[in-house]
C-alpha cells in the first residue's frame, strides 16, 4: 500500500499531533507525590497510540520518499524508550506498588470492633480505592509484557 500526497499529509500531521499529546502528557506527570488513576490510564494508553501508529507507519513507509516522517517517528521511539520505558514505568510500578501496599496495611490494621455509619462507608471507599489501583497496576504491568515480546 502506498500513500498519496494527501493522506500522506494527514498522516504525518496525526503522527505529530499524538506525539505532541504524549509529550504533554509526560512533562505533566507528577515525578513525587499520590499517583492518580486518572493520570495513568490516559498516558499509557497514549504510549500505546503513538507506539501502534509508529509500527504501523514504518512498514508502510517508503524509506526514501518519507524519510523527514521516518526520522520524526525514530526520536519519537527514543524518547518513549529513554524517557518513559526506562524512567517513568518502573517508577510509576513501583508507586503502585506502595500506593497499594499502604492502603492493604491500613485496612488490615483497623480492628474488628463495632463501627460507625462513616467508618463503614469509609472503609468501604477504602477497599474500592483499592480495587481501582490493583485493575491499574495489572494494567500497567501489561505494558511490561509488551515490552518483553518486543
Amino acid at each position: 500500500m502506498t500513500f498519496d500526497e494527501s493522506f500522506f499529509n494527514q498522516v504525518s500531521e496525526s503522527f505529530s499531533l499524538e506525539s505532541t499529546k504524549l509529550k504533554e502528557l509526560i512533562s505533566d506527570f507528577p515525578e513525587t507525590g499520590e499517583l492518580t488513576i486518572e493520570k495513568i490510564i490516559p498516558l499509557y494508553y497514549q504510549i500505546l497510540n503513538v507506539s501502534s501508529m509508529s509500527t504501523m507507519l514504518k512498514q508502510q513507509l517508503d524509506q526514501t520518499k518519507h524519510k523527514t516522517l521516518l526520522e520524526k517517528i525514530k526520536e519519537t521511539g527514543n524518547f518513549i524508550s529513554e524517557k518513559f520505558d526506562t524512567q517513568m514505568h518502573p517508577d510509576i510500578v513501583m508507586r503502585l506498588t506502595k500506593s497499594i501496599q499502604e492502603t492493604t496495611n491500613h485496612l488490615q490494621s483497623e480492628g474488628s470492633e463495632q463501627k460507625s455509619k462513616d467508618e463503614i462507608e469509609n472503609q468501604a471507599q477504602l477497599y474500592e480505592e483499592l480495587r481501582k489501583k490493583l485493575s491499574t497496576k495489572e494494567f500497567v504491568l501489561q505494558y511490561d509484557q509488551g515490552l518483553s515480546d518486543d
